[in-house]
């Protein structure tokens, strides 16, 4: 069936890369953001593969891709993201990044080019100085120490509880799920978007950008203005939702992603 979600890897030079896909078309990938898998986008690939192929794969380190030794960088994830491309046969793609993910399709189009058809970048952090300087006080977002009673279960829920509303319980497990299977590492991913150098990587990407957000989703919505004003690019305010917004409104993250893609067509 054509929403059939499919599953599978390939290799890399960290070991195998997981994926999951649905659809067929022109390939749309997206990249999540950090500590979650390919299951944040769960609900939006069946609705963007029913006119494209959509792909949502596992960053290097995290789901069920390889778990390299060694620092994360956004770099790296990078790395992880062009040998997906390279195993998959993408001479082309359309690319979406959701919060650390768009940090890494910054440096992904900023790296390939014309190879990047479009560059849809959501809630994604708008690194500079000022943003580095300022995340060298800033208390962990999802560290977690192991208690005996297991306690810190509750502590990791809680962690992101404020993002999501009630009834999205689900959503939020998912979280939980991801964060586990990379708990001792679990702040990598932040930690790799605050040594980012982006300002010397923007100047670089030739894609048609948009970047967008959802209103509630307070650290990030500033940045809709810097990268308008940084690379002239549209925006767009998202109609509702939180930093979550690929889960609380699949559907309409769904039709940005392929409204954007079928107007940015090459």
């Amino acid at each position: 069936m054509a929403n059939t979600v499919r599953r599978g890897y390939v290799p890399s030079p960290f070991g195998q890369l997981h994926y999951a896909e649905c659809g067929s078309g022109e390939p749309v990938l997206l990249l999540h953001q950090t500590p979650r898998s390919w299951t944040e986008y769960a609900a939006v690939l069946p609705l963007v593969g029913r006119t494209h192929r959509a792909i949502a794969m596992d960053t290097v380190g995290f789901g069920g891709s390889a778990k390299p030794e060694g620092p994360h960088s956004i770099e790296r994830f990078a790395d992880g993201v062009e040998a997906m491309a390279d195993g998959l046969g993408l001479d082309a793609f359309h690319l979406v990044g959701h919060h650390t993910g768009g940090v890494v399709a910054v440096e992904v189009a900023a790296r390939l080019g014309d190879r990047v058809s479009s560059l849809l970048l959501s809630a994604t952090a708008f690194v500079d100085e000022a943003k580095r300087e300022a995340a060298a006080g800033r208390p962990p977002v999802d560290h977690v120490d192991p208690q005996p009673d297991g306690s810190h279960l509750v502590e990791l829920w809680n962690r992101r509880r404020g993002f999501y509303r009630a009834g999205e319980e689900a959503a939020l497990t998912r979280y939980v799920i991801d964060a586990l299977t990379v708990l001792d590492r679990v702040e990598e991913g932040h930690q790799a978007v605050y040594r980012y150098l982006m300002e010397e990587r923007l100047a670089r990407i030739t894609a048609p950008v948009l970047a967008v957000c959802a209103p509630e989703d307070h650290y990030s919505l500033p940045a809709l203005e810097q990268f308008a004003a940084a690379l002239g690019c549209e925006t767009a305010v998202l109609p509702g939702g939180h930093v979550p917004a690929p889960e609380q409104l699949p559907g309409e993250f769904a039709d940005v992603v392929t409204a954007w893609v079928d107007r940015a067509r090459p």
